[in-house]
């Protein structure tokens, strides 16, 4: 009893520190993004580029901080399927199951080490996200906040894709992260169930099928088709040198051991024993996809029946299934430098610390 008692309060008093340093990182790191990106404004207008490469620095070290919290508490990640690194560099949307809101975190972690991603991707979240303490960073960096449900349907999508067409390649992104479920799948799967049996589509219990519109706006807006030598993307033309437009689709699916999802409060405070996330990926050429609606549609349906698939495989033997023409599924152990994220942690303090001492000078020198 004594021993239970014991193992409980350090489990608590690790909670609560965790849940401090959490804390006073986000009261120093996300007022140091928006500040030197104030003080950075006048590059913004003198070379838009460069000042969109600061911010993308900075964003990708926002992210690690995040990714931290769960790497030193023992979450990690291990991938499968298909390399993405071999895309990085490339356009791509990217198509993920959702479970929980630490889906958003492993995903913050596992893209650290694929190249510039997370300096040139954009997110599609819910709309109430924009409410949250990382509110301000993703309304800086260009990130859509879509707002769920039938009547704003048609709202939303057409500010979605007024979103794309200003922020997208004027800030030079280049991966766009969107969970088509349009929901937790706790939430959305006797909902998804229904108007599967209804619509005579298979039975779906790990995953939900996908909503349709914001993955057709953002292939009509974002794919690019030949005209006359150059490339047009929606209304507007693209010099071939600058963009060759949406090139990959990349399917992701998150798997959680026992299927027990991560949510962001075990994230932050790490009362969770150490946990393995499942990353899977699948990467499709942009000409496999349909254009047509209806071939969309029954595209998207098949991805994710692929990912019940592939999960029901996972749930029952502990790993994914090989690849096609693969004899044995091959994994690969996600990594983080734990010196690196010491530094850009050390950076925030630092930072934090600087322009304390900044404001202080100027209050005693007004007042």
């Amino acid at each position: 009893m004594a021993e239970s008692v014991a193992r409980a309060g350090c489990v608590l008093l690790k909670a609560l520190l965790r849940f401090a340093f959490m804390v006073a990182n986000n009261a120093v790191a996300i007022p140091s993004y928006v500040l030197y990106l104030l003080v950075l404004q006048p590059l913004r207008v003198l070379d838009s580029a460069r000042f969109w490469y600061l911010e993308g620095v900075l964003f990708k070290w926002l992210l690690a901080m995040v990714a931290s919290w769960g790497w030193w508490a023992g979450y990690t990640v291990v991938e499968w399927g298909d390399d993405v690194k071999a895309v990085s560099e490339d356009e791509a949307v990217v198509l993920v199951n959702h479970q929980a809101t630490g889906d958003v975190c492993t995903l913050m972690m596992c893209l650290q080490d694929k190249g510039t991603v997370v300096r040139h991707m954009m997110w599609l979240m819910d709309h109430i996200f924009k409410y949250t303490n990382f509110g301000i960073v993703s309304l800086i960096h260009g990130d859509f906040f879509i707002r769920q449900g039938r009547a704003h349907r048609d709202q939303q999508l057409g500010l979605l894709k007024e979103h794309l067409e200003k922020y997208y390649r004027s800030r030079n992104r280049k991966w766009i992260v969107l969970f088509p479920e349009g929901g937790f799948l706790r939430k959305r799967r006797e909902t998804s169930q229904a108007f599967a049996k209804k619509n005579n589509l298979p039975f779906l219990k790990h995953v939900t099928l996908p909503r349709l519109g914001a993955t057709e706006v953002i292939l009509k807006a974002l794919v690019a088709q030949q005209e006359n030598g150059a490339i047009a993307s929606g209304n507007t033309v693209i010099k071939e040198s600058k963009s060759k437009g949406l090139q990959w689709v990349i399917d992701t699916t998150i798997a959680y051991p026992k299927a027990e999802p991560l949510d962001i409060q075990t994230w932050i405070l790490g009362y969770r024993q150490p946990t393995v996330t499942h990353v899977h990926y699948r990467i499709f050429p942009i000409k496999d996809v349909p254009a047509e609606p209806e071939a969309l549609a029954h595209w998207l349906y098949q991805r994710f029946i692929e990912k019940e698939h592939l999960l029901t495989h996972f749930y029952e033997t502990g790993a994914f299934p090989p690849l096609q023409g693969q004899t044995k599924a091959v994994s690969r152990a996600m990594t983080l430098s734990n010196l690196w994220l010491v530094c850009i942690q050390s950076f925030a303090f630092l930072s934090g610390g600087m322009w304390y001492c900044i404001f202080r000078y100027f209050y005693h020198c007004l007042f």
